[in-house]
């Protein structure tokens, strides 16, 4: 049976066993969403929305084609709340609490984006309409007011042993992306287009190419 010595209990203890965040670990969290974590933002088809409420935590699943969540400006996202299966655990905790994080996720792609901020709930049909696919118009939206926004770097070792990755949509492998290098955030290839036009086919395909260089 485990000793109770080695259960860690005070802050003190747990910051006594890891060394303090340094360089870019601390540099890369902002207040804002800056021209690069937008772009990888609306190049992400699936984020995950964490809230918390009277009956606990939850974690949902979101997807769609990349760019369903808009970017408002660098202060505000917008995200539909499409038709599903209406339980709205995560609509119910946010009016009990409006502190949520997302994690924005791009197939194929090691690094990904983390969201903190505070939620409220429209039905405001000059921003409902606005999010209409296929004729159909989401009932809410979830409005996030962006608090802090930082990117989390995938570990080296997956990069050097993953020669391809998984493209979750559609359970091909797609190529794998090339190595990051901390010192900037500029995105080699174009945000995938996110019209109407190209909305019905943009869930099945994998976004391909999308890296980060120079961070």
């Amino acid at each position: 049976m485990a000793s109770r010595d080695h259960r860690v209990t005070t802050l003190e203890a747990l910051e006594a066993l890891y060394d303090k965040p340094y360089g870019p670990s601390v540099i890369k969290e902002i207040d804002h969403i800056n021209p690069h974590y937008r772009k990888f933002i609306e190049a992400a088809p699936f984020f995950a929305l964490a809230t918390s409420g009277p009956e606990g935590l939850d974690c949902s699943p979101r997807g769609d084609a990349p760019g369903f969540v808009r970017v408002a400006d660098e202060k505000m996202l917008l995200i539909p709340d499409r038709r599903g299966n209406n339980r709205i655990d995560s609509l119910r905790n946010i009016l009990a609490d409006p502190r949520v994080a997302l994690l924005f996720l791009i197939p194929g792609v090691g690094e990904t984006i983390r969201v903190i901020g505070r939620a409220s709930i429209l039905t405001d049909p000059a921003f409902t309409e606005s999010f209409i696919v296929n004729g159909k118009a989401p009932r809410t939206v979830i409005v996030v007011a962006v608090e802090r926004c930082f990117i989390n770097v995938r570990r080296r070792s997956s990069a050097r042993n993953c020669g391809t990755r998984l493209c979750m949509s559609t359970a091909r492998a797609c190529p794998a992306p090339e190595p990051f290098l901390p010192r900037s955030l500029a995105a080699k290839s174009a945000v995938p287009s996110t019209t109407a036009a190209s909305r019905s086919g943009s869930r099945r395909r994998c976004t391909r190419g999308f890296s980060y260089r120079n961070i």
